[in-house]
């Protein structure tokens, strides 16, 4: 038989006069830093009731882990805090358990525990891709002409196939297979590394009436994307996709759908293997299709699981605990505030 929960348990249970009366009596601390420790502690209650389902009424300093609280930053991070800012919401929580544990020796491991972990680094920024409402009026914006044609199909690829910029440019005629039961292209990448990538019938559909305005009966040597300059024609080059690109993406702007602030030819890979990776596609095919040697590049810098699917992963297996009766009963809301929390 479990032992009864005490009201001293309770992680809240000392919220109150830890803001209205340690801070400001005690520790002499201005009002506005007292509120900061307010707006910290009120986060970390709504992150627990929303977030992670749990109540005021039964949550223990005990449950105060150093698991939940690496859960709470990384929730905090996911919704756009910055580290050092992260770092004074977990530093709030700390300077609340080592008051509480002044009150209860029982306490005191669980806020030397908290105490060792370390601040959050300023992390690189997070690599950006496109949404689906950004992809979507990129390949629409184009005009219906023939040299609009050419620039849809250049960021259709883009996007359809994962290429890099180089790859992409490099691919000749000789190198498409459309009509056959599996439409591919052939791609020779990094290294010199061969693999074939297959085409969605959206891509192909495209790609087949480029190919009968542009380059109808012509040599298979002859490069895919190509511009002539004074009668030379040669391959595409790097500058001229980009200029295709930032010339839509202003378009896009401009019509008021979000786009990140500098759209380039990698972006659209990125893109394209975030959302296989986050649709299912399991991490191996991701890489194939990227022509990566091994997983970790993928996982690194390209593939990044959703939310939903790192929740889904920890909700697939059920912690085997019975559900704690509530020691305190009454609306969140009216706790919080006999707690001296928002």
């Amino acid at each position: 038989m479990k032992n009864k929960i005490t009201t001293e348990q309770l992680f809240f249970s000392r919220t109150w006069n830890f803001l209205n009366h340690y801070l400001v009596k005690q520790a002499g601390r201005s009002p506005e830093t007292v509120e900061s420790y307010r707006d910290s502690l009120t986060i970390f209650k709504n992150y627990l009731v929303e977030e992670a389902n749990k109540s005021i009424a039964t949550f223990q300093y005990a449950d105060c882990t150093k698991e939940c609280i690496y859960n709470y930053r990384e929730y905090l991070l996911s919704k756009g805090y910055k580290p050092s800012t992260v770092n004074v919401r977990v530093a709030a929580i700390r300077s609340y358990l080592f008051y509480s544990a002044d009150m209860d020796i029982s306490i005191q491991s669980i806020a030397l525990a908290i105490s060792q972990i370390t601040p959050c680094k300023t992390t690189k920024e997070e690599k950006k891709i496109i949404s689906n409402e950004g992809l979507t009026a990129l390949f629409a914006a184009p005009p219906n002409t023939k040299f609009g044609l050419r620039d849809r199909v250049i960021l259709i690829l883009l996007y359809d196939t994962a290429v890099r910029i180089s790859e992409l440019l490099n691919i000749r005629l000789g190198d498409i297979a459309l009509n056959t039961k599996y439409p591919s292209i052939f791609i020779t990448g990094k290294g010199n590394k061969e693999r074939t990538i297959q085409l969605t019938d959206k891509a192909t559909e495209h790609l087949k009436e480029y190919l009968r305005i542009y380059h109808k009966n012509q040599s298979p040597e002859r490069y895919l994307f190509s511009t002539t300059i004074k009668g030379h024609t040669d391959r595409m080059s790097v500058a001229n996709v980009q200029r295709v690109i930032k010339k839509y993406s202003t378009i896009v702007r401009d019509s008021g759908i979000d786009l990140p602030k500098s759209v380039h030819c990698h972006m659209f890979r990125r893109t394209r293997a975030t959302n296989l990776y986050q649709d299912g596609v399991a991490i191996e095919l991701v890489s194939t299709v990227l022509g990566h040697a091994r997983t970790d590049t993928t996982k690194s810098y390209y593939a990044k699981p959703s939310v939903e699917q790192l929740r889904a992963a920890m909700e697939s297996v059920p912690t085997p605990v019975e559900s704690e009766s509530p020691l305190w009963v009454g609306n969140e809301d009216e706790m919080a505030r006999m707690c001296g929390l928002r």
